[in-house]
């Protein structure tokens, strides 16, 4: 990527600046916000992925940094917990974001989920196979073994780990981890992961489950577990309808249950409209 590409696709933002170049440039073109710091290990490794794939979508988005040390105020406005936090802005309105450095693989797929890369004058940029996450895997394991003092990169193996549908290893790498990661934002999304993972050890099978709804609506039990079911494999918005089923109808079933799901669920998903609109439909039926 040349200098001249990469002034071209990437900014630097902040309060003073951020309605102009972010909200109302949006409007005509995606703008990816990437709030991070200098003293962030994961943001050394997601943010010249980003400014990679902003110069090989050669315009079709551009790429917004907001160190929040010095832009504290819309940090904080935005909600900012964890860095890096990086949200999608399209026609003036957060469309989708994620916590988190992602693989290069995954990436791809969340940008290619809105946007159309633009072709240059040398050809479309070929896009890369989403990285196995048996692969990934061995990847960190020998990161690693090259750094055995890098927590980050234990926190990237849980991860990893559990992508990969190994439960139990995930929950053994998280234990470990040391205090300041043990509260990142990609760690607690984690855990909850992994308590809805739990839930469903001995659980039925999704066809038994629906089987169990569709002959009896008020079967709580089987409508939280297909919930969880659902969630887990890649049906969000079907799982969450569950969860509120039961919180519309039997509000108070197993100590309240169903909201302690949503809010688990909400805790696990990147998909920030998604995640804004059963918030509201939440909090209309608890308050």
């Amino acid at each position: 990527m040349s200098a001249t590409t990469a002034d071209t696709h990437v900014f630097d933002v902040r309060e003073d600046n951020f309605e102009a170049e972010v909200l109302q440039a949006s409007l005509t073109t995606p703008i990816l916000v990437d709030f991070w710091a200098t003293w962030c290990g994961p943001c050394k490794t997601l943010g010249p992925m980003l400014e990679k794939l902003a110069a090989e979508f050669n315009g079709a988005f551009r790429l917004a940094k907001v160190d929040v040390d010095k832009s504290q105020q819309l940090a904080a406005m935005f909600g900012i917990r964890s860095i890096p936090t990086v949200m999608l802005v399209k026609d003036g309105q957060i469309v989708d974001g994620f916590a988190g450095a992602l693989p290069e693989g995954q990436l791809r797929e969340f940008l290619t989920r809105h946007i159309q890369a633009l072709a240059d004058d040398a050809g479309p940029a070929e896009a890369e196979a989403p990285e196995a996450p048996e692969a990934a895997i061995h990847r960190i394991q020998q990161a690693i073994a090259a750094e055995p003092d890098n927590a980050e990169l234990k926190l990237d193996l849980a991860l990893a780990l559990m992508r990969a549908g190994q439960a139990d290893a995930a929950e053994a790498e998280l234990a470990v981890l040391p205090a300041n990661l043990a509260t990142d934002g990609r760690a607690v999304r984690l855990r909850n992961q992994l308590d809805l993972a739990r839930a469903l050890q001995g659980a039925p099978s999704l066809g038994e489950l629906q089987q169990r709804v569709q002959a009896n609506a008020a079967d709580w039990e089987a409508r939280d577990l297909l919930g969880v079911r659902l969630l887990l494999e890649d049906d969000a918005a079907a799982g969450l309808e569950q969860f509120l089923a039961i919180l519309e109808r039997a509000r108070d079933w197993n100590d309240g249950q169903a909201k302690k799901r949503l809010l688990a669920a909400f805790a696990t998903l990147d998909d920030a409209e998604l995640v804004g609109r059963y918030r509201r439909r939440m909090a209309s039926l608890v308050f």
